[in-house]
């Protein structure tokens, strides 16, 4: 499957809720991460990436219609250099290779855009699949906290992946 990274626009409000408003998605996700996920929530959202340049949230494209999300949140103070990786996919496109072909494109249009020299993501333990696309786009195991996160009343380990300029 072929996908392109592309900015979000309110046309993708409908295809934002449809994929975004799943459990499955939710449990993986920060609790910033709206579930319901609404038409209302799903505006907000569009509006407040769109307003961002140079942009650092991408719509996951596919034939014209919005998948997923991907972005980048450049890190502040000490911090500065590195900027964190947050997305996620539709349901129906999990185990085909898209979340992975997304990450790398925006690792390059990052490290082009941005003064960083890391990028790091924190997939929690109960997402494997997670783990297994960002190994497959070229980030290394930097560090696993041991329950540090609690996600639905679970206790969950933390894993740190990065990469590098």
């Amino acid at each position: 499957m072929k996908i392109r990274l592309r900015p979000w626009s309110m046309d993708d409000l409908l295809s934002l809720v449809k994929y975004g408003d799943n459990p499955k998605i939710f449990r993986n996700m920060s609790d910033g991460f709206p579930f319901p996920y609404t038409e209302a929530k799903a505006r907000i959202y569009i509006e407040k990436v769109s307003n961002d340049l140079p942009l650092k949230a991408f719509a996951i494209d596919l034939n014209g219609e919005a998948i997923g999300s991907i972005g980048i949140h450049i890190q502040s103070d000490i911090h500065r250099r590195n900027a964190e990786l947050g997305y996620w996919i539709g349901e129906p496109f999990w185990g085909k290779g898209v979340i992975t072909q997304a990450i790398q494109d925006i690792v390059r249009y990052s490290f082009l855009n941005f003064e960083i020299d890391r990028i790091f993501a924190r997939p929690f333990s109960s997402n494997p699949a997670s783990h297994h696309a960002l190994e497959k786009a070229g980030f290394i195991l930097e560090a696993k906290f041991n329950g540090t996160l609690i996600k639905n009343g679970e206790i969950l380990d933390e894993y740190i992946y990065a990469i590098r300029r």
